[in-house]
């Protein structure tokens, strides 16, 4: 029988500890850093969208509407009977529900909890808490425009 001499046993210990340590490291790591990209979404780039191409003037005949992007959100573009044109946030601000046009009544109506705006995109009634929010809307020969209102 080889006798293990207390210097190799003290050294092979110490390495065995030291693979132990570390491999707990590692899994722990790994446990941990999905859990905190979880906890902690990265940041998206906004989309400083200030103005886009909502429809042309042939797509929205008087008393319909059109459902458009505007950056993340949607954007709802009616064009009322007289043919004037109104752009409101398409987002209920109850519970971010995507909102319609209701040409018989020229409301805007919240399917989600029956909410309905007047086409100005103040409440009328239900459990929206504040208007839609308005933007400004701009013809240029057949092309329909939708920008943010300048704030005064």
């Amino acid at each position: 029988m080889t006798e293990i001499k207390p210097e190799a046993d003290a050294g092979r210990r110490s390495l065995l500890n030291w693979l132990l340590g570390g491999g707990v490291l590692l899994w722990l790591g790994s446990v941990l850093y999905p859990v905190g990209r979880y906890l902690i979404p990265p940041r998206l780039a906004s989309a400083d969208v200030t103005s886009v191409e909502a429809a042309t003037l042939d797509e929205l005949a008087p008393g319909s509407y059109k459902i458009f992007r505007f950056g993340r959100a949607p954007g709802i573009l009616v064009r009322l009977r007289n043919g004037e044109f109104r752009a409101l946030s398409a987002r209920c601000t109850h519970l971010d529900c995507t909102v319609q046009f209701k040409s018989d009544t020229e409301q805007i109506w919240c399917a989600c909890h029956n909410g309905i705006y007047d086409i100005e995109g103040r409440n009328v009634s239900g459990p929206p808490p504040r208007p839609l929010d308005r933007f400004e809307v701009v013809v240029k020969q057949d092309k329909v425009y939708v920008r943010r209102e300048e704030e005064v």
